[in-house]
């Protein structure tokens, strides 16, 4: 079992990152907050969960232990699998999502990409008594302004978003908005898909 992973970033996007260590690549998928806490990190540990299955083998890092327990806690719930978990934590960030499940408010979990009204109500039923809200945040890390735009179209297609659907989407929210980070542009994104 891989507990972390500890090297340097050699490639990041807002979907995944690779880690090398020992001369060994090691891609790691990640949420939105997990990206913005690694931008300008030359080198990083990140905590990780392996996901193996009959057909793929595949390793989740986060920058703190409370993204990986919520994410733990996600794909523990029936119908929720890791690339949903990804997809809610992308959305919502950990202390937010912590604070969402403990006051019951499925709307605002309605409101990520796939994930409907049974199924929100379920990850409250499920994870209500088994979290606490923390009030923990992510220190957000300054971006680049250059090339926000494309960043965010190829994060919404690694996602599984269409490109042309994608692309109008963030036009209208670049359009509104000319100066949004990365991450706060998938965010909107994924509530207007």
């Amino acid at each position: 079992m891989i507990e972390y992973i500890n090297g340097s970033i050699a490639e990041l996007t807002p979907t995944y990152t690779v880690v090398e260590t020992g001369g060994i690549g090691y891609l790691l998928n990640i949420s939105l907050s997990t990206f913005t806490a690694l931008e300008g990190v030359q080198k990083a540990r990140l905590l990780v969960h392996e996901a193996i299955r009959e057909d793929a083998y595949q390793l989740f890092g986060f920058a703190t232990e409370q993204e990986r327990q919520l994410f733990r806690l996600l794909i523990g719930v029936s119908g929720v699998g890791a690339n949903t978990a990804r997809m809610i934590l992308s959305s919502i960030p950990a202390a937010e999502l912590e604070t969402v499940i403990f006051s019951g408010d499925h709307t605002r979990l309605k409101n990520v990409k796939g994930i409907g009204t049974k199924t929100a109500q379920r990850i409250i039923v499920d994870l209500r008594d088994k979290i606490k809200p923390s009030g923990d945040t992510l220190i957000n890390q300054p971006i680049e302004t250059s090339d926000v735009f494309d960043e965010a179209l190829l994060a919404l297609v690694m996602l599984g978003f269409a490109k042309p659907q994608s692309h109008k989407v963030l036009k209208k929210i670049f359009d509104a908005d000319p100066t949004i980070r990365v991450e706060a542009a998938i965010k909107k994104a994924l509530t207007m898909m």
